[in-house]
């Protein structure tokens, strides 16, 4: 009856690390249980590494998913070798014991043939049959709504998250950055020091493409961009369609440097990729620091510094704070009011 109850309660989340939250507690309840863990899979250039998302600590379920996500330490997966070999051959669990008390199970949590997270179970005794089969039923009750979540908060075109998800993100952002000022000394604020970014990013003339080979196909270059988009950015960065042909990406924990070093890597990624019957086709890409502004003013920002790029000569990357220092932009546009072409 209690686990009927938790389902209930688990339902009835309309937030992702809510949700995690609530099936780790379940899980947590059940008899002989020592350790609950969501873990986060991040794809780094030294392979995929894995952090703790959601966790349990002194009996209580803590999640912080900003903090785990820009922190850079990671456990390799190649150090847990039964969950490695369970992702690379797409199963649904893995197990390993470590010692007469001490049994994990790991559940990935796969969405569009990808591993994002995973489950992890701790327990003193064995995984009897009976018990691994009320485990998996709570994770298929979670992870189908999960997949309901994801469903809601994706174009259906790209996959990319939509327009309406992006003040959630954009908030759990800004609560990473204002904690980071805090803690942080105040010449720790420089350019130097790893912060958050926010990137407008617009396909150049797109228009002629809808114009000259028809919208279904224009579709498809939108496919291939959000593709690209995939590849080039990490796990804890979040991707948006805003609508059109205009993205925006908010980059986590990184340098202005290593920021315009990442945003131009992409950028020229696009440009070299040959599109069918297009063959190249250009991005513009505008950004900023999402420190100290909302989310209004920061988009804004970052569609000046776009529409800089726009107007001298596209296919480049601007840093607005930059065009600003150079006395190269004025006053501020409002998001809604710029005009890519």
């Amino acid at each position: 009856m209690q686990i009927l109850q938790n389902l209930v309660e688990m339902t009835g989340h309309r937030d992702h690390v809510r949700l995690e939250v609530s099936v780790l507690s379940t899980m947590q309840q059940l008899p002989h249980v020592t350790n609950v863990r969501a873990l986060e899979l991040a794809e780094q250039a030294e392979g995929t590494l894995i952090r703790p998302r959601t966790w349990l600590q002194d009996g209580e379920i803590l999640s912080s998913d900003c903090e785990a996500s820009s922190d850079q330490r990671g456990q390799p997966l190649h150090t847990l070798p039964p969950l490695a070999e369970c992702i690379q051959q797409a199963r649904s669990s893995a197990r390993h014991s470590d010692g007469p008390h001490h049994h994990v199970l790991w559940l990935p949590v796969w969405m569009h043939n990808k591993a994002r997270t995973c489950l992890e179970i701790t327990q003193s005794r064995p995984f009897s049959t009976q018990r691994i089969e009320v485990l998996q039923g709570i994770f298929r009750v979670y992870q189908n709504y999960q997949s309901l979540l994801d469903y809601s908060e994706r174009d259906a075109l790209t996959g990319l998250l939509n327009r309406k998800t992006f003040d959630e993100q954009f908030i759990r952002f800004a609560s990473l950055e204002a904690n980071a000022s805090v803690a942080a000394a105040p010449h720790s604020l420089s350019d130097e020091v790893p912060q958050q970014w926010l990137a407008v990013v617009d396909i150049d003339h797109f228009k002629q493409v809808n114009d000259r080979f028809g919208h279904l196909f224009g579709d498809e270059v939108l496919i291939l961009v959000a593709n690209l988009l995939r590849a080039s950015f990490r796990t804890q960065d979040r991707i948006f369609r805003f609508g059109g042909e205009e993205f925006v990406i908010l980059l986590r924990a990184a340098s202005l440097k290593e920021a315009h070093q990442v945003f131009e890597r992409f950028r020229k990624t696009v440009e070299s990729h040959a599109f069918p019957q297009l063959g190249q086709i250009t991005v513009s890409l505008g950004f900023t620091s999402t420190r100290l502004c909302s989310p209004v003013e920061i988009l804004g920002q970052s569609d000046q510094a776009l529409y800089y790029a726009k107007q001298h000569g596209r296919n480049q990357v601007c840093h607005y704070e930059s065009l600003v220092a150079e006395g190269a932009l004025g006053h501020q546009v409002a998001h809604d009011d710029v005009e890519l072409f």
